[in-house]
């Protein structure tokens, strides 16, 4: 190489360590000024709900802490898409958020969305997460997922699910089910939660995936039986209550999350920022009881640990949605 090359892939190299090292300079700097504005949280769902409160309660102390309005924006509309594709759509720069449920994997899974929950969003953190229990009418003459599967073999086609909600995570959690223990049970798809719960009370529908909030109440009054939670691990609100997993399928793993996310290009210095403070803000002991009291676990995980959830979930969804021939 002749002395004119060699100067010029050094002076290259140089300016290319240079940049790297300005806009490291410039990164960190924005984020120990930020914020200088207000910032907005995008919810997708109406105000009210368990996302909406999770949503506020992080808002408040990210209030506190940065003494600038972190500010709730409610938008609606498209089953949720609404608010996630503003957020995907946002200048990158931490000052529009956006606090979902898991459906914003879910929903990419079950049909073409105008966003990629993967390439359009840069993960902040999982703020909470919730099991589901697989509730069963009582007169099923079942008491735990191993004879609900053993009675599946004996009557191919003949045991029944119902769903409440085309494609959502009660949906795709319950076809999930048949397909690992390799049995064949019948689909029975509902508009809602109220018309699903009555079918199974009434014995009209053999099972179902159903939430502890939901659920429980069902349970307790003796209208429905509980077979299993569906997290991988014990709820700590309902301990005697085995896991799917334990109780003859391993590897069933199903939970409803609510995680923290903004647009993909944000500068890690504020995602990092953000994520430890929305963990702090979790710690509040007025949520936590009521986080217990509804069999939810707070996580306040890192944004790595979010960005493979997503990651994990959205290959394992889109496989269901495939492999159960679940239609929009």
């Amino acid at each position: 190489m002749t002395d004119s090359k060699t100067r010029n892939v050094i002076g290259t190299a140089a300016g290319a360590a240079l940049s790297a090292m300005l806009l490291a300079t410039a990164l960190s700097a924005v984020a120990q000024s930020y914020p200088v504005r207000p910032v907005r949280i995008v919810v997708n769902v109406t105000a009210g709900g368990g996302v909406d409160t999770t949503a506020r309660v992080v808002a408040q102390h990210l209030n506190s802490v940065f003494n600038q309005p972190f500010i709730i924006d409610n938008r609606t509309g498209a089953g949720g898409s609404i608010g996630i594709e503003l957020v995907a759509k946002a200048t990158p720069d931490g000052y529009t958020l956006l606090i979902c449920s898991s459906g914003i994997v879910t929903n990419a899974a079950f049909r073409p969305m105008n966003y990629d929950p993967i390439r359009d969003f840069q993960p902040v953190g999982n703020l909470t997460s919730t099991p589901y229990i697989v509730v069963a009418t009582p007169s099923l003459p079942v008491k735990s997922i191993k004879d609900l599967i053993a009675l599946a073999k004996m009557k191919p086609g003949a045991v029944s699910y119902a769903t409440s909600g085309v494609g959502s995570i009660t949906h795709l959690g319950a076809a999930l089910l048949p397909m690992l223990s390799g049995t064949k049970m019948l689909s029975v798809p509902y508009k809602g939660v109220a018309d699903a719960y009555p079918a199974v009370i009434g014995g009209d529908v053999n099972w179902m995936i159903g939430a502890a909030l939901s659920s429980l109440p069902l349970v307790k009054a003796g209208h429905l039986r509980a077979l299993a939670v569906t997290s991988p691990k014990r709820s700590k609100a309902l301990p005697d209550l085995p896991t799917v997993a334990e109780s003859g399928l391993p590897g069933y793993e199903v939970v409803g999350w609510f995680g923290m996310f903004a647009p993909t290009g944000t500068p890690m210095a504020l995602v990092e920022k953000l994520s430890a403070e929305a963990k702090r803000g979790l710690q509040r002991p007025d949520f936590a009881r009521r986080a217990e009291a509804e069999a939810t676990d707070i996580l306040g995980s890192s944004p790595q640990e979010l960005a493979r959830v997503v990651k994990a979930e959205l290959e394992i969804w889109r496989k269901v949605v495939a492999e159960a021939g679940i239609k929009p």
